[in-house]
């Protein structure tokens, strides 16, 4: 089961206490899903189980309209689709007004105000938004959220809705359907509480937990590789200065403090400069060795000053 699927049938079990929120529910889910034909045929179709039981349940206990429900299975994906039919019969038209999907003029584009005049009906309503047309993908792979809808009436509706609620969403047409979208997992997750689907929170929240750990565990050991890198660069540029002295002037041109640091380092060129301190006789601190690696440098540096006067 995909995510977006667990996020539906989640939602679908959320029981609404007042009928004007299962109105609201209603309305946004015919609205996306739902399709007239004839005098008042209404068709919704979804591919969820769980929203086709709702969009029945709804259908019934609200209006009590007959419907007529049809299991198709595409043979190519192996995937069942629902197509849940209200023929023509008496109440439907009033039905269909009640919620907002027709008036006088004909179809309502927009969200009718009156659906959503309470909070409480408005969270129904976007509930039901997202049953009929919702997506979220995976958060393991990535953090996006959309919701199709057939208008941009609609679409600009439910980016109000959001804002009102301190979600920001944005409205795009993408292959000639409107669409409301929201990217990063903060206001996805503002979302899924504010409708209710709060194990898809918690969902979320560990895999944002799991992920912030992966990359402080990745930055940890990308500082490490490269303080390696640095410690093996000026290690090599130490016994390169090192072996010069040597080769030119003898170990024992340089002072005896220096020619012990020299012999460990050539001795252990792998090691730390604390590690390297820890290894003389008697022990060193890191910045006695690192003083005494300067003055080795320093040498150096006199030397090849001399070497171009010459």
């Amino acid at each position: 089961m995909s995510f977006t699927a667990e996020v539906k049938d989640e939602l679908s079990r959320i029981p609404s206490e007042h009928e004007a929120c299962k109105k609201a529910e209603l309305s946004a889910l015919v609205r996306i899903e739902g399709h007239l034909s004839g005098k008042y045929r209404l068709e919704v179709v979804t591919e969820l189980a769980p929203v086709a039981r709702i969009a029945v349940r709804l259908l019934h206990d609200i209006y009590h309209l007959k419907t007529e429900i049809t299991t198709r299975r595409s043979v190519l994906h192996k995937t069942y689709s629902y197509l849940i039919t209200v023929p023509a019969q008496v109440g439907l038209k009033e039905a269909l007004a009640d919620m907002g999907i027709i008036s006088e003029s004909g179809l309502e584009m927009g969200i009718v105000p009156r659906l959503v005049k309470d909070q409480c009906c408005l969270v129904s309503y976007l509930r039901g938004a997202f049953l009929g047309g919702g997506f979220i993908a995976d958060p393991k792979r990535d953090f996006h959220f959309d919701l199709s809808c057939g208008h941009e009436s609609l679409a600009n509706g439910l980016v109000a809705l959001l804002a009102q609620n301190g979600i920001p969403a944005k409205a795009i047409v993408r292959r000639n359907a409107w669409i409301v979208y929201i990217k990063g997992a903060e206001p996805i997750v503002d979302f899924l509480a504010l409708v209710g689907a709060h194990k898809a929170v918690l969902a979320i929240e560990q895999v944002r937990v799991t992920k912030s750990i992966r990359n402080d565990e990745n930055r940890r050991v990308n500082a490490e590789m490269a303080n390696q890198a640095k410690s093996i660069e000026a290690s090599l540029s130490q016994l390169q200065n090192i072996q010069l002295l040597i080769d030119t002037k003898g170990l024992d041109s340089m002072p005896k403090a220096l020619q012990e640091v020299a012999l460990l380092r050539l001795t252990h060129p792998d090691v730390s400069l604390r590690e390297l301190g820890e290894l003389a006789h008697p022990p060193l601190s890191k910045s006695a060795i690192n003083h005494r690696i300067r003055r080795i440098d320093e040498l150096v540096q006199s030397l090849l000053k001399e070497n171009e006067h010459e």
